[in-house]
């Protein structure tokens, strides 16, 4: 079971993914400009990579877990566990993408295309384009903790997947606030 409130340890991402030269060229014109054309700074959401300090809670059904945010103004995620598959023709370029989940034993494999190319991976301005593929492995490795492996392929953006861990500690006396 995930649900619950939970907290980053970090929003900083490990590295930099091996980008091609166009997106490579992309990201270092987002640094240069210092974040100026950050979506969130304009209450954009934050997509499904990128991460804030503020608590996120997890709702777990039979059928589907709901990833709330409450400081990504507006935004949710929906983990579908009932073996749909995405349907791109009624939402083709999501900001947070369209996913399906599955159970391998006690890990969560949450799928997840048919994102647009809008937000950004971290608050650098790490780009990635609309081909972005992510695969999340949500694990809890003891009652207090949620570690959440990612692993993001886009031919597109990158020239090989990009992979990294993040971790979340339970907090149990919380509950999401208003975010204005």
């Amino acid at each position: 079971d995930l649900s619950g409130v939970w907290v980053p340890t970090s929003t900083t991402l490990p590295s930099d993914p091996s980008y091609t030269p166009a997106f490579k060229k992309l990201y270092d014109e987002r640094k240069a400009n210092q974040g100026k054309d950050d979506p969130e700074k304009f209450c954009l959401p934050n997509g499904a990579v990128r991460v804030n300090p503020l608590p996120y809670k997890i709702v777990q059904g039979p059928k589907m877990i709901a990833l709330l945010w409450e400081g990504n103004t507006h935004s949710y995620r929906r983990f579908f566990l009932d073996g749909r598959k995405p349907n791109l023709d009624v939402e083709p370029e999501s900001w947070t993408g369209l996913s399906n989940g599955k159970w391998e034993g006690d890990t969560l494999v949450v799928d997840t295309v048919g994102f647009n190319d809008k937000s950004w991976l971290d608050s650098t301005g790490k780009p990635h384009s609309d081909a972005m593929h992510l695969v999340e492995r949500y694990k809890r490795p003891d009652l207090g903790h949620l570690n959440v492996e990612l692993t993001i392929d886009d031919a597109k953006a990158f020239t090989k997947p990009y992979s990294f861990t993040r971790t979340f500690t339970l907090a149990p006396t919380w509950e999401l606030q208003e975010y204005v």
